[in-house]
């Protein structure tokens, strides 16, 4: 899978170009103390190589086409942070061509570029590897009269990676619907806890159990447990509060599983029973997030979909009293914005808010005509992307009626762009009002 990525972006890359990709490093969390290593998801979608410190160099000049530079063996390191591969694993492991350790790649970067004509490097990302290119290429540049030409471009790695990050495989695909099965029995556990005088870190370590304990490396993001008022404030990660009867609680959470993430948010009834405002809300967002599948598809835009959930909530946001007015309005002022403020859908892949252009640039202007525009890019077969309508009662709004303050709602699937329609990898968790009350029963 690793190797045939490689290749295709070789493929793209065009003759005598040189790529770079810096993977990720050990990231401090305070004083002598590290965050548990993630290597960065560019680099773990053309390598596999889940070890810090490392550079990868794709070339399509003569040589080796895949040189991995990571740490070397070390004996004593190893006692103390575990096993590393070395220049030998690189190549008998990860499948380079050559390997060299990690402390030589800024002395070895002048051979691996000299003659290309094209380098792909994201600037910024290492400020000593963008002086070095720098350097290179001035010097390269004084010495033009000997028939070598200093790169003609430098061009950012990601618009070619990302694109393809952006169109999953049907071996994509089945991690990712792994990881919602995941997701599913994490969801159920944890549904099972959420009663009165629980506290939500009760459920986040219901959660974090089953990701680790069905093979997932973790929370694919930090997982929102938000009872109550908690529920309204949308990346709530504190979940230390305690869980009231009568309230909801919101769980946003989904595993990471070879790299790829889930997302999925329900919200559960603490006790088993929704109250009254609390299932009215609810009934509004569910049918706004069927609405939004139900027009998913081949050739749709996410707009689209953002805009049929954004009228289904509008409607019944009025219905219930919470806004007043002609919804046509309500919309073209976005006054809803108050109780809803987020976009229904994200892509989703190796990152849980994933790569890849959300517009598609119509280009074919002439020269002197307006400039290219840009338009909501079509879905395509292997997209995914989520659908997650919500509504957000702040506790001290006036203008709300009393009932629906402090409730929020929030409902989310991962949906997969098939031939001819789509899949929804998280079909199997309920969401009806009765099953997500019988979850919570354990009946």
């Amino acid at each position: 899978m690793f190797a045939d990525r490689r290749q295709k972006l070789l493929d793209t890359m065009g003759p005598d170009a040189v790529a770079i990709f810096v993977g990720a490093r050990l990231a401090v969390r305070s004083a002598d103390t590290e965050f548990p290593f993630r290597q960065d998801s560019d680099f773990w979608y053309l390598t596999g190589f889940d070890h810090p410190d490392a550079v990868a160099v794709l070339s399509t000049r003569e040589g080796p086409s895949f040189t991995l530079f990571v740490q070397a063996r070390d004996r004593a390191a190893e006692t103390w942070t575990g096993f590393r591969p070395g220049t030998e694993g690189a190549v008998a492991d990860y499948g380079a061509d050559s390997s060299h350790p990690c402390n030589e790649f800024l002395s070895k970067l002048p051979d691996l570029l000299r003659g290309a004509k094209r380098i792909y490097h994201s600037l910024g990302r290492d400020l000593k590897i963008d002086a070095s290119i720098a350097a290179l290429q001035d010097e390269i540049r004084r010495q033009s009269r000997g028939g070598i030409l200093p790169a003609q471009e430098i061009i950012d790695p990601r618009l070619l990676v990302h694109e393809m990050r952006l169109h999953k495989s049907a071996d994509e695909i089945q991690i990712m619907q792994r990881a919602a099965d995941i997701s599913l029995e994490a969801h159920r556990r944890a549904a099972s806890l959420a009663q009165p005088n629980r506290f939500e870190y009760e459920l986040e370590a219901e959660l974090g159990h089953v990701f680790r304990a069905r093979g997932g490396t973790g929370p694919a993001y930090g997982s929102i447990v938000g009872g109550g008022v908690n529920a309204t404030i949308l990346h709530y990660i504190r979940n230390d509060q305690k869980l009231r009867s009568g309230d909801v609680v919101l769980i946003d959470a989904g595993v990471e599983l070879e790299g790829y993430a889930s997302d999925v948010t329900r919200t559960y009834p603490v006790g088993g029973k929704f109250e009254p405002a609390a299932r009215d809300l609810y009934e509004v967002v569910l049918a706004a997030q069927d609405a939004a599948i139900r027009i998913s598809g081949p050739g749709k835009t996410l707009p689209e979909i953002h805009s049929s959930a954004l009228r289904v909530l509008c409607e019944g946001m009025v219905a219930l009293g919470i806004l007043k007015g002609d919804v046509e309005q309500i919309i073209e002022s976005e006054s809803y914005r108050t109780y809803y403020m987020h976009g229904t859908s994200h892509w989703l892949g190796l990152d849980v808010h994933d790569v890849g252009a959300y517009v598609s640039v119509n280009d074919e202007s002439q020269a002197g005509d307006t400039p290219p525009t840009a338009q909501p890019r079509p879905l395509r077969e292997g997209m995914v992307y989520t659908v997650e309508p919500g509504l957000y009662i702040p506790h001290d709004d006036a203008n709300a009626p009393e009932a629906f303050r402090g409730i929020g709602i929030r409902i989310e699937d991962d949906i997969v762009v098939t031939q001819d329609g789509i899949l929804n990898l998280n079909h199997a968790i309920p969401k009806s009002i009765e099953d997500i009350e019988a979850w919570v029963r354990g009946t």
